[in-house]
């Protein structure tokens, strides 16, 4: 492979945004893709996968490279001289580029690799955490399978079209995808692709949402026709889902404490063609008290680590500290004694998180079945997905119904 000065430049001007200036990868990536319009798919793809690649493995290249924060610019390039070196790609006669001792590097890696925290690239807290909640031989595995780079799975919008109308409209377009086994609205793309520029995408057709996130709108069981929110509904990957699954029949109220997320999904809910949705701001208490005992069905995405998921976030890893895991659980417990009080009785509420951390999901389900607020709740099902057993995003979600107590059905 021959190294683009252009393109290894904009690399290194992603990793100081990222590294040193504390902005998000993928908000990053976007960016710097625009620098030159010129660039092709696999020039775009050079920069983007590099750059993640770089960041997935900071703390194991930052050792080898013999650099600490903040990065000056030489810094930066050390690291990807380490990158590429590991990758047994040529490094350029460029000035940028110091003389890169190959086999030092080599016999660093070997050696760092012999170590979980370095070899798969975490910090000391976030390894101990992990291994303390799921055991060794579980967190190992997890750690690995959150390291490996993220496939890009579509979901149908069967609001619009059906997925083998989908997958043949795409293969029209030069782009290859396959159904995957136990995710009926879902296809796996055999190549990566900017599948955004495609005019299926555009129809409102399909959006990008990974196979373990399209599990949580059918384990809410809706039915066309009910009252259900989506308590925590942020850009609304899942209230879409939720809004096909319920044909477009019945109220789907979107709450989120984020106005211009919000936003964003009634955006996105106009090319999905998806019309019953009804974006609410929760800028009080008022909001919640108003729908009390009102859904059949209530959705909470909540907040949490993203520890399931670090894959398409790499950067989370850097990012997370120590006590907001703990800042974390007290708002998850809010949010689920608080949301709860709009489910009806005999109504289904399902929690939800994208972490594979215990403590913020089967605890927490515990805990509030345990409170005054979660007395007439139980827990019908759970799904704990593993990234490692199922090659895609960790996730838990829990299945409660609210249980109609005797004095409200006489």
């Amino acid at each position: 492979m021959k190294l683009h000065r252009n393109l290894v430049f904009a690399v290194v001007d992603a990793l100081n945004l990222i590294f040193n200036e504390g902005e998000y990868a993928d908000k990053v990536v976007q960016k710097v893709l625009k620098y030159d319009k010129r660039w092709g798919a696999r020039d775009r793809g050079f920069i983007a996968e590099t750059t993640y690649e770089i960041v997935r493995y900071k703390r194991l290249y930052t050792e080898i490279a013999e650099v600490k924060a903040p990065f000056s610019r030489p810094n930066l390039f050390r690291l990807f001289a380490v990158w590429a070196v590991l990758r047994g790609i040529e490094l350029p006669d460029w000035k940028q580029i110091e003389p890169v001792p190959e086999r030092k590097i080599k016999g660093r890696f070997d050696e760092l690799s012999k170590i979980r925290k370095f070899k798969e690239s975490i910090p000391d807290w976030m390894d101990e955490l992990g291994e303390k909640s799921l055991g060794e031989k579980r967190w190992t595995k997890e750690l690995n399978a959150l390291n490996q780079q993220a496939e890009v799975i579509l979901r149908v919008n069967t609001l619009k079209t059906t997925k083998e109308a989908l997958r043949q409209e795409l293969l029209e377009n030069g782009i290859d995808c396959e159904p995957i086994k136990g995710y009926p609205d879902a296809l796996k793309l055999a190549e990566r692709g900017n599948v955004f520029t495609t005019e299926a995408f555009k129809n409102g057709f399909f959006e990008v949402q990974d196979a373990s996130s399209q599990l949580v709108a059918a384990f809410l069981d809706v039915q066309p026709g009910q009252r259900v929110i989506d308590t925590c509904a942020g850009a609304g990957g899942k209230t879409l889902h939720i809004a096909a699954l319920m044909e477009n029949k019945g109220q789907l109220i979107a709450m989120d404490i984020y106005e211009n997320k919000l936003k964003e999904l009634k955006r996105r809910a106009k090319r999905n063609g998806a019309f019953n949705i009804e974006p609410r701001v929760i800028d009080s208490t008022k909001v919640i008290k108003k729908l009390a005992e009102k859904a059949d069905r209530i959705l909470i995405d909540a907040p949490c680590t993203g520890l399931g998921v670090l894959r398409r976030n790499p950067d989370a890893k850097w990012k997370l500290q120590p006590e907001f895991l703990e800042q974390i659980k007290a708002t998850q417990q809010e949010i689920l004694r608080s949301y709860s009080r709009m489910l009806k009785p005999e109504g289904k509420m399902v929690y939800a998180t994208c972490s594979i951390l215990p403590q913020e999901n089967n605890d927490q389900v515990k805990s509030f079945l345990a409170s005054p607020e979660g007395a007439d709740f139980r827990l019908l099902k759970e799904n704990k997905v593993s990234a490692a057993e199922s090659g895609y995003d960790g996730f838990y979600m829990a299945l409660l119904e609210k249980v109609a107590t005797k004095s409200k059905i006489a």
